[in-house]
């Protein structure tokens, strides 16, 4: 199942939104536009829909409450509404579209609650709140049918699908050392706290199978890298141990606290690309890497999308990813703030660009440019 519209009202940057989306898209533009912010959705549907902890209230209140999710150009209709269409692939017709609508409780504990949470199976609406019950019941729209498996029977494929998306910003010190980092160590880490105990409990011949790919693209890519293995040391605990070859015969042996920020960051995308065939949602996977590598990194997910028939959505500032020349325009979708709250639009909707892209130009040389801060060369007289 594929992402294919969303429609976003009072979202974080977003004042009012609908986007379509191809199996890979990717976000550009300058910081603090909202980038992030919209894989968000993604995450924060899923924060809803999953087993363990999650929820409504609770995914709202991860996120610090109404009031900071809330757009802040917002003005006479303060509800957020937040709608998702999942089609099957390939993305042709919508097979599912799920919407809801929130606000917060003028009084007592200010709870955030549905204004309406509606349902639809190829066109045909099969849920929608408030109903009888909701009426009878307010307290019962401060959760979702989503989240309820009692409820949910009718579209839990919508549920299902959710509850699968993952997200990636892996941080290479959280791996290296995660004895430093405060808290528990969670299921859904983003950040690489957990990212060798995920390894480890592979089962032994996936484990392997994708250890072995990831370490022929190491080989390319990382200089004297030659084997990629799982260990474990004395106490039980989990590392990735790699042969760096030298003047000594046998080379030299590395654990991943050895191991580069780039090197590290690249076997976590790389693993994260293998692990799954749900929606994958990836925040800058150029950081720490050689430009060379980030040039390479369209063409490797496409080639591996294609093998595990899912879908990526990737924020981006860099040029030499956007170089690449498989990318379609309607591959890429431009965000630029304003006063109104942040705007957006599909390249591919843009006569100046597809002119531009017919003349021989990249997607990189045309859409950095139309993404950039206004007035940045201003930056060079800062004293």
């Amino acid at each position: 199942m594929y992402i294919s519209h969303v429609n976003l009202k009072n979202w974080r940057n977003f004042r009012n939104v609908e986007v379509d989306f191809k199996e890979r898209m990717f976000f550009v533009g300058p910081n603090a536009s909202g980038k992030s912010n919209l894989l968000d959705i993604f995450r924060f549907l899923h924060d809803i829909a999953k087993k363990r902890g999650g929820g409504l209230q609770q995914a709202v209140a991860d996120r610090g409450g109404i009031s900071k999710i809330r757009c802040l150009a917002t003005r006479s209709s303060p509800d957020i509404i937040i709608g998702v269409e999942i089609s099957d692939l390939p993305i042709s017709q919508t097979t599912w579209k799920y919407e809801i609508s929130l606000s917060q409780e003028s009084r007592g504990d200010r709870l955030p609650f549905l204004k309406h949470e509606k349902v639809w199976k190829d066109g045909k609406e099969i849920l929608t709140r408030p109903n009888e019950q909701d009426i009878k019941d307010q307290k019962r729209l401060t959760q979702t049918h989503l989240e309820q498996i009692n409820a949910n029977e009718s579209f839990r494929d919508i549920a299902e699908f959710l509850q699968s998306i993952s997200y990636l910003h892996l941080v290479p010190q959280v791996i290296r050392h995660p004895e430093i980092f405060p808290g528990k160590q969670l299921s859904e880490d983003p950040f690489g706290m957990n990212f060798l105990a995920k390894i480890s409990e592979t089962t032994d011949k996936i484990r392997n199978g994708r250890l072995k790919k990831i370490e022929q693209a190491l080989n390319i890519a990382v200089p004297q890298l030659k084997h990629l293995t799982h260990t474990k040391d004395a106490r039980g605990i989990p590392h990735l141990e790699a042969i760096y070859e030298h003047w000594r015969p046998r080379g030299a042996r590395q654990q991943e606290d050895q191991f580069s920020d780039g090197t590290l960051r690249l076997i976590g995308f790389l693993w994260s690309l293998l692990e799954s065939d749900s929606l994958l949602l990836l925040e800058e996977p150029e950081l720490s890497l050689n430009a060379a590598i980030i040039r390479r990194i369209p063409a490797l997910m496409h080639r591996i999308m294609k093998t595990k028939k899912r879908q990526v959505f990737v924020t981006t500032h860099s040029y030499d990813l956007l170089s690449d020349e498989g990318i379609a325009p309607e591959e890429v979708l431009m965000l630029r703030p304003g006063t109104e709250g942040t705007e957006t639009q599909i390249a591919s909707s843009d006569k100046e660009i597809q002119t531009l892209i017919e003349g021989g130009l990249s997607m990189a040389e045309i859409v950095i440019p139309k993404t950039s801060p206004q007035n940045v060369e201003q930056l060079e007289l800062f004293q």
